[in-house]
């Protein structure tokens, strides 16, 4: 079996070192790094690593979290990344969603916790493929289930991981109401303590790919009080 490698971003060592030990524990291989330089690097020397958890605090180094999440998701739109945080304002949750991460967890964390979200998360981007390999056609969009892609008119619309499982589910159930716990089971999992605003989010970012018109969505609509469905 490949090693299954994890990158950890966390400027304070001790913090640093319980996540390598858990994760040890729970059969990942840690890539540590204690700053977004260090960070570039090891995923210049370790391109098979699949979840990357990133500190939002760094040393002062003119780049934070929130930018190393922005430039990992440029480079690799399949790499899950969870952010770690100390903070607790509601706007750097959705910041970090926004900027590219599929999750976030809130420090201090328990090793259950932790192992929980990572173990969740590289299910979904660990590479394996779907066991059917059709195609999903809802005009313009066409979405291939056997390379995980989506376009839009023929051109290619980038998604993360977890955008990919949100849009597989609506494109599986057009004009079915989904409601947002449905969604979270369904693509974070039954196990998943991932609140559910992240729902919310995950919208919003799609909306801003998909849509024409992001502020009159035409495909991804609201049903309010319940949560979305594909098309009117």
């Amino acid at each position: 079996m490949a090693a299954r490698k994890v990158l950890i971003l966390e400027d304070e060592s001790s913090i640093r070192s319980f996540v390598v030990i858990n994760l040890k524990r729970a059969g990942y291989l840690p890539v540590e790094a204690e700053t977004a330089a260090e960070a570039f690097a090891q995923m210049k020397r370790n391109p098979d690593i699949r979840v990357a958890l990133l500190d939002i605090m760094l040393p002062d180094e003119g780049i934070d979290g929130f930018e190393v999440c922005r430039r990992l998701r440029a480079a690799d739109e399949k790499l899950g990344i969870i952010m770690l945080t100390a903070r607790t304002q509601e706007m750097d949750k959705v910041t970090g969603l926004m900027t590219g991460a599929d999750d976030y967890v809130t420090k201090p964390f328990s090793p259950a916790e932790l192992t929980a979200r990572v173990d969740a998360l590289y299910r979904r981007v660990g590479g394996d493929a779907d066991a059917d390999s059709g195609i999903i056609i809802r005009d313009p969009f066409t979405l291939n289930t056997r390379n995980r892609t989506l376009t839009k008119n023929s051109v290619r619309i980038k998604l993360t991981q977890v955008e990919y499982g949100v849009v597989k589910m609506f494109m599986e159930n057009p004009g079915r109401a989904l409601s947002r716990e449905e969604i979270l089971s369904t693509v974070w999992g039954n196990d998943t303590d991932a609140e559910i605003k992240i729902v919310d989010v995950n919208v919003r970012r799609l909306r801003m790919k998909l849509e024409d018109d992001p502020q009159n969505p035409a495909f991804i609509t609201t049903v309010w009080g319940y949560g979305y469905k594909w098309g009117y």
